[in-house]
């Protein structure tokens, strides 16, 4: 199985899973500050991090080119800052249950710019396997929202828009280290929000609330992105969405745990259709004849079929390892994801 499905798998539990635990969170700290707090969490924690690796496994590490950075503020301004905000104010008057569902459309809107906007290759087992996951997230919502038009439903849809545009805009940048990307959006997101709180006159939180706060942040936003950013990588956009629309699920089961909020027959239902599109993606096979034209760029690799390049440093045979290579022009056919190397048209 592709290291990829993993990462995206494992991101989106610890992203669902962090809905539920930030409405508990919501009466003690206002929304905006509270938006903040996660992504400080999530930047101080990942940037610690960083110290930390270089100290303990000091090695290159593929870093992010000046023409990333223009992906990276745009991916910071949607995802980071205007997205979370959104978030909050639903929580503020929702319960966390249909908030959690309604995120499914975070996957939906994803697809449909990396399909659409971004040209991402797609065919009918993704689209249909995107649809039976979406299908659980509104059987589920459809009791307690339906339809609605609320203003928490628009707020929720709005945070979504703004986090797919974020993914897609992230995957141009996928290359470079994840923890990096992360780090880098968790400390610009929660400074301009935590800024923006303090301005506003936001009352201080408790230091064990705002603690909490950050840890949630942390592992939901910080380690969530790094592995949603790896999968990006890996498998591409789109099919990383579909992955990661398995959160909203994941959020609802945590909220039926921890808040006591109603189950019924039709969560059983969602799940099995979320399982059936899932097990769809995974059993994806696209293999054909394609090109690669040169290419170069920096980024963690071992020596596979696309990394075939004499090194014109002393190599220690350590893999995976990242420094700056070129790819030749070639054709073959194999079976493969829309990944960093696979951005190919059909």
């Amino acid at each position: 199985m592709n290291p990829g499905i993993a990462c995206a798998l494992l991101g989106a539990a610890l992203f669902g899973a962090s809905t539920p635990i930030a409405k508990l969170l919501v009466g003690e700290i206002g929304p905006l500050l509270l938006a903040g707090l996660l992504y400080a969490g999530s930047g101080v924690g990942l940037g610690s991090w960083l110290v930390l690796r270089r100290w303990l496994r000091p090695a290159d590490r593929p870093g992010l080119a000046t023409a990333d950075y223009k992906w990276l503020a745009g991916a910071v301004v949607a995802g980071g800052v205007i997205g979370p905000v959104l978030l909050m104010l639903a929580l503020s008057s929702s319960n966390a249950s249909t908030v959690s569902l309604l995120l499914n459309l975070e996957g939906v809107f994803t697809a449909l710019l990396a399909w659409f906007v971004f040209q991402e290759n797609f065919d009918r087992r993704v689209v249909l396997g995107m649809l039976l996951i979406v299908c659980g997230g509104l059987l589920l919502s459809w009791p307690s929202a339906g339809f609605s038009t609320s203003l928490p439903s628009l707020a929720v849809a709005g945070a979504c828009l703004c986090w797919a545009l974020d993914n897609n805009l992230t995957r141009k940048i996928s290359a470079g280290d994840s923890v990096q990307i992360a780090a880098i959006k968790g400390l610009a997101a929660g400074g301009v929000n935590l800024c923006a709180a303090i301005a506003l006159g936001a009352p201080r939180p408790a230091l064990d609330s705002a603690l909490a706060a950050s840890a949630v942040g942390f592992l939901g936003y910080g380690v969530s992105l790094s592995l949603f950013v790896v999968a990006l990588r890996l498998l591409g956009t789109a099919r990383t969405g579909a992955y990661f629309a398995t959160a909203p699920f994941i959020g609802a089961a945590v909220s039926f745990a921890l808040l006591g909020e109603a189950l019924d027959g039709l969560f059983w239902i969602a799940a099995v259709l979320m399982a059936a599109g899932v097990a769809l993606h995974l059993s994806e096979h696209h293999r054909h004849l394609h090109h690669h034209g040169e290419l170069a760029h920096d980024h963690l690799h071992t020596h596979d079929e696309h990394h075939k390049h004499e090194h014109d440093f002393a190599w220690t045979s350590t893999e995976p390892h990242s420094h700056p290579h070129a790819h030749d022009s070639m054709s073959h056919s194999h079976e493969h994801y829309p990944d960093i190397h696979h951005r190919h048209g059909h």
